[in-house]
């Protein structure tokens, strides 16, 4: 490091320098160069005519009208979407759907010739103040699939369980939860019959 003003050591160097006695004759009569002041002319004051004031009217300003932005709505559902198939669930503890009812729905699917990628599974859990009417504008659903009474979003019109209903231009199914199907045989096969025609 080369410094040109020895005084800045003491700023860049924290810790006692020692010279050798060679090298303190440079740093003992080191010249500052002083700063040239120039001489500035005092200022001449010059009383002038005070102008007629004329009054200006003021500008009127319209302030714009405050933009409402609606939010944007985004939902974190597994699949693509890709048949238009919205299936709601209802799992609070778990991001989307319990893996052991996931491979239950998947078999289901299959056998309408559809893949995981065909629907859209949505917790409703993870959006519990959710409308109806939000859902439908977002997966523009043909087909939907209630699954239990918790997974039904606020402001559908009322399901009967296990028949199939029409909501607007959207077939739809509100049938019992995996949780209550997986140990019932009765309920497994109601809910079947139903999905066949959906």
């Amino acid at each position: 490091m080369k410094v040109e003003n020895p005084v800045a050591l003491r700023f860049i160097l924290q810790d006692e320098l020692y010279l050798l006695k060679t090298d303190k004759a440079m740093y003992e009569n080191v010249a500052m160069p002083q700063p040239e002041i120039e001489s500035i002319a005092p200022a001449v004051i010059v009383a002038a005519s005070p102008l007629p004031i004329t009054k200006q009217p003021e500008p009127t300003v319209q302030s714009p009208a405050p933009e409402v932005k609606t939010p944007v709505i985004s939902f974190n559902y597994l699949g693509k979407n890709l048949k238009r198939f919205l299936v709601l669930v209802h799992y609070p503890e778990l991001e989307f759907i319990d893996d052991a009812h996931l491979a239950a729905l998947t078999n289901i699917i299959k056998r309408k010739d559809l893949s995981i990628d065909d629907v859209a599974i949505l917790n409703l859990a993870r959006h519990a103040t959710v409308q109806y009417n939000e859902l439908v504008n977002f997966f523009k659903p043909a087909r939907l699939l209630v699954l239990g009474k918790n997974a039904m979003p606020q402001g559908i019109a009322p399901l009967a369980l296990n028949a199939p209903s029409t909501l607007g231009d959207i077939a739809g199914l509100y049938s019992f939860s995996f949780g209550e199907m997986m140990d019932n045989v009765e309920h497994k096969k109601a809910f079947w019959e139903q999905m066949k025609t959906l």
